[in-house]
């Protein structure tokens, strides 16, 4: 946990007539989390206080806080919404999360009235979002009521202005709106010129979709501070099932902070703060309904930042049933001041609706907000890029694929598997077995490829390979090749997947049919019998699996994904999927292999996936045992949802036994403003300013040093389609910028 210095600012008054008094703060509690108090890999919580719950100001009840502005460091505005008949009001509060844990105090008061002086009440304004404008002085209001988006002035409250709304936002009968479902969440960006006011449910024309997600809007408006603002755009934003869209900050380039909250009776409670993305996403202004969208690039992204349920209660109480005591209604979000490590002070706010059961509560989190992955360099290798050797794909059918026919002129490179670094500064790249059956992949050659990605002109040379062999007679079962002196292994033999280099020099290879670890030398030469899982467990092609025996590795579910050590002494094979007979099949087992003692240590970790349907699909080290792994869907091209790189670490793992798992890359959404992907070509999926890697089978990760990552696809060949349709997907080769990827 990273706490903020404490911050004071110089005390003013918000004014109405007369300064008002301060009133004592209730006795309520306060919570102060323990050091290391994470809710999230990037979000801890600081602590909370309920120090203004049902509290009184200038004879005003404290209640009903849903939206916070700072105007200073630890000094903010609260906008009440329609408490009762009580006059609309912002109420100057301090903020601190020092030493002494978080603290909120009331210090002024300012009632919000019409341009003639009369006081908007809660009968007719319901005040929601809130943007501070020049430190304070004037501030803009969003009200659920029209809705409206008002401009009022702190010395004396008075609106002296409003933005259009366009018509089809207006609450039914005049518009799609519903009651209650409006401008919930408004923010401006760090510079004032863009503002985002965020619809709290969908309009009538956009609905729910069958999971019960939300299709909200968001309007993107254009001006200055102080001035007029204009729509310019509508942003479409899919909420999680049953839950509405509350809050919303702008960061800043294209980025954006969300909160969603729901609630159900009995149950209590459900809030989740997002990371949202808005580059390369298009206006929808002239989208009838947005269950039409079908391309996931049409949609906000968004990445969880921090489930508060998450967050260790630290003392809290809750006053009706919550999942977590922490819980409450919460509403408002505001970024504060930076804080050591790279973070950022955030604080959060419940709104009580003015009820016995519910908190005014305030929170202090230190989140992490990393900038957006950019892609840096992109290169491109033929699909048809085909290598010497015999004519292959003889045992595939000779129709058609994606304007390709078997069989093939030669050997063909069906994308790569694992790319590791080469001895000679260029890339070992490595196909798995061809075809991806064992029995169509007998005339397919294992090898490794040396290549060199030319980044200028965005191609793949291919400069020499190495061909898997085992002259020796290491492996004892019977091969393709049996009879023959070099006794070159196909794809009919191994289903090699992963690739590492260990300290020697050898050579390991993961294969799925085992699964087993293989070794050779730097040559390609096997050096000893392939080594079985140490706990048993055998695909349905492992060829020694028994008769009757039954395979607990599913097909194509084994050593997908390998890392090794920095030192080279270590390697942790990961299976692709879950075991058959494995209670939770979103687990995916981590081994750790002992190369200086050339076996298993007995080791094992747990890594969940957030679906069972996912897969690893490789995984490299960052440093110590901190892994970076591919977390993918098995669809292509606009069918495509999960495409990631995460991030663990086998010395933290939690008290569920689990590894804890942290996005650092979604592939659907990396940022390209250098145009590297640029131009396109014709119908070519995923390339712009916002830069998808569509592709089936990400199955290549490669850490590079720094924030560099290197990502390459398995295309499948020739049954890949994701990036053009109908026509053969190539191998892509792209390096990313993370920042903050270590």
């Amino acid at each position: 946990m990273t706490s903020s210095k404490r911050v004071r600012a110089a005390v003013f008054a918000v004014a109405t007539a007369a300064t008002l008094p301060v009133l004592p703060a209730s006795s309520a509690s306060a919570g102060w989390a323990a050091p290391g108090a994470s809710c999230a890999p990037d979000a801890s919580l600081i602590g909370f206080s309920d120090a203004l719950d049902k509290t009184t100001f200038a004879g005003t009840p404290v209640s009903g806080l849903s939206a916070l502005a700072l105007t200073r460091s630890s000094r903010g505005l609260a906008l009440v919404d329609n408490i009762g008949t009580t006059p609309a009001r912002v109420y100057d509060v301090d903020l601190d999360a020092g030493r002494r844990g978080v603290s909120a105090e009331v210090r002024g008061m300012t009632v919000l009235t019409r341009p003639d002086g009369t006081p908007y009440n809660g009968g007719d304004f319901d005040g929601e979002g809130l943007v501070a404008e020049r430190g304070g002085k004037t501030v803009l209001a969003s009200s659920e009521r029209e809705p409206s988006i008002r401009r009022f002035r702190l010395s004396d409250g008075r609106e002296i202005a409003s933005l259009p709304v366009p018509a089809r936002f207006q609450v039914t009968p005049a518009g799609e709106a519903a009651v209650n479902q409006t401008f919930e969440a408004l923010t401006a960006t760090p510079d004032h010129r863009t503002l985002y006011a965020g619809m709290e449910g969908p309009l009538s024309g956009d609905g729910r979709d069958a999971q019960g997600r939300g299709l909200q809007r968001v309007i993107q408006y254009a001006g200055r501070e102080g001035a007029g603002y204009t729509p310019v755009s509508q942003l479409a934003y899919r909420t999680d099932p049953n839950l509405g869209l509350v809050e919303l900050v702008a960061l800043g380039d294209d980025q954006l902070l969300a909160m969603e909250r729901g609630f159900t009776a009995g149950v209590g409670n459900t809030v989740r703060l997002y990371r949202v993305t808005a580059t390369g996403v298009p206006d929808v202004t002239g989208v009838a309904s947005l269950s039409t969208l079908s391309d996931p690039r049409a949609w906000l992204g968004k990445e969880l930042l921090v489930d508060i349920a998450d967050c260790p209660p630290s003392g809290a109480v809750a006053k009706q049933p919550q999942p977590n005591p922490l819980l409450d209604n919460i509403e408002a979000m505001a970024l504060g001041e930076a804080l050591p490590g790279g973070r950022r002070l955030l604080w959060l706010m419940s709104d009580d609706n003015g009820g016995a059961t519910q908190i005014t509560r305030v929170y202090a989190l230190s989140v992490k907000l990393r900038p957006q992955p950019e892609l840096r360099s992109r290169a491109i290798l033929s699909a048809t890029a085909y290598q010497p050797g015999p004519i292959s794909g003889t045992q595939l059918a000779p129709t058609p694929v994606n304007g390709i026919t078997p069989p093939f002129p030669g050997q063909p490179i069906p994308g790569f598997s694992a790319v590791i670094q080469g001895n000679d500064g260029r890339l070992l790249a490595m196909p798995d077995n061809g075809f991806g059956a064992k029995n169509n992949s007998a005339d397919f050659l294992l090898r490794a490829y040396s290549v060199e990605p030319r980044w200028g002109s965005n191609e793949v040379k291919v400069k020499g390979f190495i061909s898997f062999r085992d002259p020796s007679h290491k492996v004892p079962f019977p091969i393709v090749n049996e009879n023959t002196a070099d006794r070159l292994l196909t794809g009919a033999d191994f289903d090699i997947e992963s690739l590492a280099r260990d300290y020697r020099g050898d050579l390991w290879i993961g294969d799925e049919f085992g699964p087993y670890l293989v070794r050779t030398d730097r040559t390609g030469k096997v050096l000893q019998a392939p080594i079985p899982l140490p706990d048993g467990a055998k695909s349905p092609q492992s060829p020694d699996l028994a008769p009757g025996e039954t395979p607990t590795v599913p097909a194509s579910r084994g050593f997908e994904a390998m890392a090794v050590s920095r030192d080279g002494k270590w390697l942790y094979p990961i299976l692709e999927g879950a075991k058959t007979d494995d209670a939770d099949q979103r687990r995916r087992i981590v081994y750790e292999f002992d190369v200086r003692a050339n076996r298993y240590t007995g080791r094992t970790w747990w890594f969940r996936v957030a679906d069972p349907s996912l897969v690893v699909g490789d995984a490299g080290v960052l440093d110590g045992r901190r892994l970076v792994l591919i977390e993918r869907d098995n669809a292509m091209g606009p069918q495509s949802v999960v495409k990631r790189l995460m991030v663990t670490d086998l010395d933290e793992v939690g008290a569920d036994g689990y590894l804890g798992r942290r996005t650092a890359v979604d592939l659907m959404r990396v940022a390209d403003p250098h145009g590297v992907s640029s131009p396109a070509r014709p119908n070519e999926y995923g390339v712009g300013e916002l830069f998808s890697f569509p592709l089936q089978s990400v199955e290549s990760v490669l850490p590079l040093g720094g924030d560099r990552v290197l990502v390459a696809n398995d295309n499948n060949f020739p049954g890949n389609d994701g990036r053009i349709p109908g026509r053969a997907d190539d191998t892509e080769l792209i390096v990313l910028d993370v920042p903050g990827l270590r």
